[in-house]
């Protein structure tokens, strides 16, 4: 959960560094650090409680080196603190460290380093990293092999990347469960674990697998394994703008995301609707119809709002292909010993690709020979490489901790799984026309919904002061009740539980009162008039109402109103959704949050 942030070559390496982990503080920002070695031998460190400006401000003028490596903390072992912060030295203050992950058998390791005479300065794990390869640079090896030596002894997952004051020629780089990505320039090489710190440099990148190292010089780079097999990577191209890393006029990341949303509704569909046949192109699924014919069931792993866009999709396989679907959060998935069946198909959804608890259940599936899709958002990135087949969203980079346009491209892609699961079952072409034409709409829908921003700021300044809100929706409406109660959490802080509609008098009813307003999904659907009863139960306690709804319900039932344009049914949840990003949004402003970066959470986990 952490941006790590690497350079050598002819050029100061400090302003790279600040500007990359200005690039990736969406990833940690509780601390910061950097750290620079000159060809004259010695390292130079920096770091600081706080954010990466905090950083720049306390980096003198004459602190330059022409390799450094830098890293933006998010905490796991240790409150934040300059002591905590990366990078972290060996007492010679030879060798410097920068990690992401977590070292499992960290307190084993210092135990028997402090015993040989390393003093500790920090409550980090990484710590142990930089004792354990000087320990093995003392005996006069390269700094790979000390690395490598050094990770030998580790359990747990990793990406560093180590800078060694006696070889500044180099950087040494190893991944093991969370992403390093090299950068390939003109007789320069950047590192980074997220390629947004990258696309102003170069376009050409190499993504280490787990279990690899990298030597990288300014001329070039070696890959290879722990056991020092050589391997062999080639360059892929970036092709993400370095426009989409900047707000563009706009006040936080979160509100342009959200405003970009017809853009990225738009990318995810782009080429895959055929009107003809009425299905979906999906090429990358890598299943052909006989194969998907023998599929019985449908479990979709994912985490945070990935499961919640993963409810929404079972949703639509079970609607539009009749195949069951489930889905459940991947954190847990391991852990309950999972029964795998070769007639299920699993589903891996992760806007980053990195996602270490769903990372974890695609390789327990795959380890049990279940056959597995992704649906992420960043090509090239490890689920998208561990996964059988899937679909790439073409979203768009997503910088705010909060996910919106990911989101909502995630439901989309599981509208064109199982328009295509359905036209290979038994959906008649008649549907599939509907479908498909629901999918072309939603963009100007969403316009449409978005040019309420102003009027949704103004309710959600009314409702921002409430003790805690209620979401509630039945059946289509309750992963969209989710994923509204979980955007409001996540950025305004104020407390938001979700429940379904027809289970408020089962329990819930019992919190209702002026104190705690409702936010209620009342589409125009078949279960239009269960709703409205609904309603009326929460009006009949003194409950105030903000209604999503495709028509005003009467005034003794909702205190306030957002109107969503109508679409299909089967599709009718992703507008719904849209207000509630912007509802969470403006109650965050109004609160005084900070929006892009909110307090204890980071965008990319790459932690359990």
């Amino acid at each position: 959960m952490c941006g790590i942030v690497a350079y050598i070559g002819p050029k100061d390496a400090t302003p790279f560094l600040l500007e990359g982990l200005a690039r990736l503080e969406y990833r940690g920002y509780d601390s910061a650090g950097v750290a620079v070695a000159g060809r004259t031998g010695g390292i130079k460190v920096r770091k600081v409680k706080g954010r990466v400006a905090d950083l720049a401000a306390a980096v003198p003028a004459r602190f330059k080196g022409s390799t450094g490596i830098g890293h933006t903390r998010w905490a796991t072992h240790g409150v934040p603190s300059d002591a905590n912060a990366h990078p972290h030295l060996d007492n010679a203050e030879r060798i410097a460290v920068v990690h992401n992950g977590i070292i499992e058998n960290a307190d084993e390791l210092r135990a028997k380093l402090a015993a040989d005479g390393a003093v500790f300065r920090s409550e980090t794990d990484t710590e142990v990293l930089g004792h354990l390869i000087a320990a093995h640079a003392a005996e006069g090896v390269e700094l790979e092999e000390a690395v490598r030596a050094a990770l030998g002894k580790v359990v747990g997952t990793y990406g560093i990347a180590v800078l060694d004051a006696e070889q500044p020629d180099r950087i040494v780089v190893a991944r093991n469960g969370s992403p390093i990505v090299l950068g390939l320039g003109e007789k320069e090489m950047f590192v980074a674990s997220d390629v947004s710190a990258l696309v102003r440099y170069t376009r050409q990148v190499v993504h280490l697998e787990d279990g690899e190292l990298a030597t990288v010089r300014a001329d070039g780079f070696r890959t290879f394994t722990e056991d020092a097999r050589t391997t062999h990577r080639q360059p892929s191209t970036v092709d993400w703008e370095i426009d989409s890393y900047d707000t563009g006029g706009y006040e936080h990341f979160l509100l342009k995301e959200i405003h970009e949303q017809p853009g990225s509704v738009e990318r995810t569909l782009g080429g895959r609707l055929d009107e003809r046949f009425a299905t979906a192109h999906l090429g990358g699924l890598n299943l052909d119809a006989r194969e998907l014919r023998e599929i019985r069931r449908v479990k979709i792993l994912g985490c945070g709002s990935a499961y919640y866009a993963g409810e929404m999709g079972a949703q639509l396989i079970e609607e539009l292909a009749r195949i069951p679907a489930h889905s459940e959060p991947a954190s847990e998935f391991r852990y309950r010993n999972p029964v795998i069946e070769a007639d299920t198909l699993y589903i891996a959804v992760s806007q980053s690709g990195e996602t270490y608890d769903t990372l974890a259940a695609v390789q327990e599936v795959k380890r049990k020979g279940g056959r597995v899709l992704g649906v992420v958002n960043t090509v090239g990135s490890a689920i998208a490489r561990e996964c059988d087949g899937g679909i790439y969203l073409h979203a768009g980079p997503e910088i705010s901790v909060a996910s919106t346009k990911a989101f909502t491209s995630t439901v989309v892609a599981f509208a064109l799984i199982a328009l295509h699961f359905g036209r290979i079952h038994d959906l008649s072409p008649a549907d599939g026309r509907r479908i498909v034409s629901a999918l072309k709409a939603l963009p100007d829908q969403i316009r449409e919904v978005l040019a309420q921003s102003d009027a949704i700021a103004e309710l959600a300044a009314e409702y921002a002061g409430s003790e805690g809100m209620m979401f509630i929706g039945r059946v289509r409406g309750y992963p969209v009740a989710r994923e509204g109660a979980q955007k409001l959490k996540e950025i305004s802080y104020v407390h938001a539980e979700a429940y379904p509609a027809s289970e408020l008098k089962h329990g819930p009813l019992a919190l209702i009162s002026p104190e705690l307003p409702t936010v209620a999904l009342v589409p125009d659907d078949e279960l239009l008039d269960k709703n409205l009863t609904t309603l009326g139960e929460i009006k009949a306690r003194s409950g105030r109402v903000l209604a999503v709804a495709h028509r005003r319900p009467e005034a003794k039932l909702a205190d306030h109103c957002i109107l969503v344009p109508k679409s299909e049914p089967e599709l009718d949840p992703l507008l719904l959704n849209i207000p509630l990003q912007l509802l969470a949004y403006h109650a965050a402003v109004a609160l005084g949050r900070d929006v892009d970066k909110p307090r204890n959470l980071a965008k990319s986990v790459t932690v359990e």
